[in-house]
């Protein structure tokens, strides 16, 4: 069997560590290697036994002088491997509490202690224009709150229950067994009281002694111009009350955005597609541009392409809580080409045709140009 290792170098620690020093390392090796956290992993549990041995020995004080003075041979069956009966006490709800914001050294948090209501969220429809703008709307939301008879009580009178006499107030009870790894402290939800801590003894007709009903509330809830897709607007103190006195959740409204029609968005900016004609693209046009705000009119200039994408400054989505900003509003422009064209019409563009150079397409003689060049 190999030597044992030295305790400080299990734990972590020098040997002038302090007792807050070797607590604290000792948590974060028993946190690690628990076979709870390790199933079936031997290599954990004999660490986890390695760390319970040393943080036995080195905590007790005169263990510790002894194991200081004389090394393994000074606590020889006073540590965990071969204990002789002393055992060792391991919290399982304080250990893994820490998991979840508990931490240590602060004592056990009482689990009928004030708690924190639920947080509640609600799916709030808006059209594209009214998320641009924003609104007031209002909401209602069905939600579990305090009983207006006997205002969260549960009592008959309103009164406080009573204290639950297994717990005596703690909603918990504790329980010690005996393992391979030492004694083991676990706690339990008390079986009288639910977890509670109190006994309602003369329930109230209107909830049936549970202190809250399912109520519908009506919220009017202020949307800012210009909230996006899937941002959340909170409403504090809206949730479900707390327990014990705790304080009420909180109610997220979450944000869809219907399609538009005509307009799409990116952050701040808006877009659209524009159809314009062969001649607005060919010579240039004042043209009628949609924006959010309603027709701008836009100088195109001649010559241009399919595909152009022009920007109008200012046209776009207002800033959150910043009304004097605004994003940019662009519109693509696609050339439509006319259809149905009588013989005159048709006889107007081959005379067109024909007066047209390689400088009027400057891309088509480009391309052909090129080519030439591939195939010479």
């Amino acid at each position: 069997m190999p030597d044992k290792r030295d305790y400080y170098e299990v734990l972590g620690v020098s040997k002038s560590a302090s007792e807050d020093e070797l607590k604290k390392a000792y948590r974060k090796q028993a946190k690690k290697y628990h076979p709870d956290l390790n199933p079936g992993d031997k290599e954990a549990e004999a660490k986890f036994k390695e760390a319970n041995e040393a943080y036995a020995v080195l905590s007790d004080a005169e263990k510790r002088k002894n194991y200081d003075q004389y090394g393994h041979a000074g606590v020889d069956g006073q540590g965990f491997g071969g204990f002789g009966g002393a055992g060792f006490d391991i919290d399982l709800d304080d250990l893994f509490g820490s998991f979840f914001g508990g931490g240590f050294g602060g004592g056990r948090q009482r689990r009928n202690g004030p708690q924190r209501g639920a947080n509640l969220k609600y799916r709030m429809n808006l059209d594209f224009m009214e998320a641009a703008f924003g609104l007031e709307r209002e909401i209602s939301i069905k939600k579990e709150d305090l009983c207006d008879s006997c205002h969260g009580t549960g009592t008959r009178d309103g009164s406080a229950p009573d204290q639950c006499s297994t717990c005596h107030g703690t909603g918990q009870v504790n329980q010690r067994q005996q393992t391979m790894f030492g004694a083991v402290m676990t706690s339990r939800p008390c079986p009288t009281c639910g977890g509670k801590g109190t006994i309602v003894k003369d329930a109230c007709s209107s909830c049936s002694g549970h202190g809250r009903v399912q109520k519908t509330k009506t919220l009017s809830i202020k949307v800012p111009a210009g909230i996006n897709e899937g941002e959340m607007l909170t409403a504090r103190g809206e949730g479900e009350p707390g327990t014990n006195g705790g304080p009420y959740g909180d109610l997220y409204i979450e944000i869809h955005i219907r399609p538009h029609p005509v307009f799409t968005r990116e952050g701040y900016h808006t877009y659209c597609e524009l159809p314009i004609t062969f001649a607005q693209a060919a010579i240039g046009a004042e043209i009628e541009v949609p924006t959010i705000d309603g027709p701008y009119n836009y100088n195109l200039k001649e010559g241009t392409q399919p595909g152009d994408i022009f920007t109008v400054k200012g046209k776009g989505i207002p800033y959150i809580n910043r009304s004097n900003m605004r994003g940019d509003h662009r519109f693509k422009v696609i050339l439509e080409v006319p259809s149905h064209l009588s013989d005159e019409q048709k006889d107007i563009l081959r005379s067109f045709e024909e007066t047209c150079t390689e400088k009027n397409y400057q891309k088509r003689t480009g391309f052909f140009s090129k080519l030439k060049d591939l195939f010479k």
